[in-house]
């Protein structure tokens, strides 16, 4: 890609990918942040070009960031461009998280309660092709790789248990690659992998695109946050191919055969 990315680098660098959408039904996961922000803009373009349609799906939580008047502008915005939003009560509120000792991974396991039982339950057993696009980003691959240096490699045996690593491992290393083509017929596209946040930020203001503006308030105790403020105190950018040569060679990334064919319903309800 380019040095700074934009809506036809990334066209082309995903073409593959977006030529086989049309006949798919896909479901773009999306919480009003900047990358599932970018994610929709990018897909919706791409959607009209290549001539394929999404859903777009929201888990509503934690609740304090979405008050009526956050959804009602987003929904202003994004309703003039031909998109429906569908938000998802997930039945809880921030009080079932704010004494956890860890609450972005309480917060994290509630979105993706929602997730199993509202989308990917409904696709388990059904021969309907389709595809979960998610937005996770460059610098969230990078943050899992230093995770697994630190736990894994760095770390002693006091941390977390050896079953606990492995299955981290196993959900966090299958996101490094762009497309996972599973054997049963359905995929997981990451349509940012490749991009970096001052490539994410910088595309979301040269659009105009808006993006929830209360913060969370848990943020600051997520680790994946504090490194992000690293990378952007120290101005740094990543290369997606150097960072997977990486993780293949040092970090024993496993080749993404290990993932396609695992059983649907275990994939979407314990490893996605």
């Amino acid at each position: 890609m380019s040095l700074e990315p934009s809506f036809d680098s990334w066209k082309e660098d995903n073409r593959s990918i977006l030529e086989s959408l049309d006949g798919s039904r896909n479901f773009l996961l999306y919480s009003g942040g900047k990358d599932s922000s970018l994610a929709l803009h990018l897909m919706l373009k791409a959607g009209i070009e290549f001539g394929f349609e999404f859903e777009v799906h929201t888990a509503v939580f934690p609740v304090h960031r979405y008050i009526d008047e956050e959804i009602e502008r987003l929904e202003n915005y994004w309703s003039k461009r031909g998109i429906k939003i569908t938000w998802h009560d997930v039945g809880v509120t921030d009080d079932s998280i704010k004494n956890d000792p860890d609450p972005c991974i309480a917060c994290r396991a509630i979105r993706k309660k929602m997730l199993k039982t509202g989308l990917t339950t409904d696709m388990v057993g059904k021969s309907e092709r389709f595809t979960i696009i998610a937005s996770y980003s460059l610098w969230d691959i990078v943050s899992y790789s230093i995770e697994h240096l630190l736990n894994n490699i760095y770390g002693s045996d006091q941390g977390m248990l050896a079953d606990d690593r492995k299955n981290r491992f196993l959900e966090t290393s299958q996101r490094f690659y762009p497309l996972l083509k599973m054997n049963e017929g359905y995929s997981i596209f990451r349509p940012l992998i490749k991009l970096n946040d001052s490539d994410i930020r910088r595309m979301l203001e040269q659009e105009g695109i808006p993006t929830l503006s209360i913060p969370c308030k848990f943020a600051s105790l997520r680790p994946k946050r504090l490194l992000e403020n690293y990378y952007k105190a120290l101005g740094l950018s990543f290369d997606y191919d150097q960072l997977l040569g990486f993780a293949k060679k040092s970090l024993n990334l496993p080749d993404i055969s290990s993932y396609v064919s695992i059983n649907k319903a275990e994939y979407l309800q314990n490893i996605f």
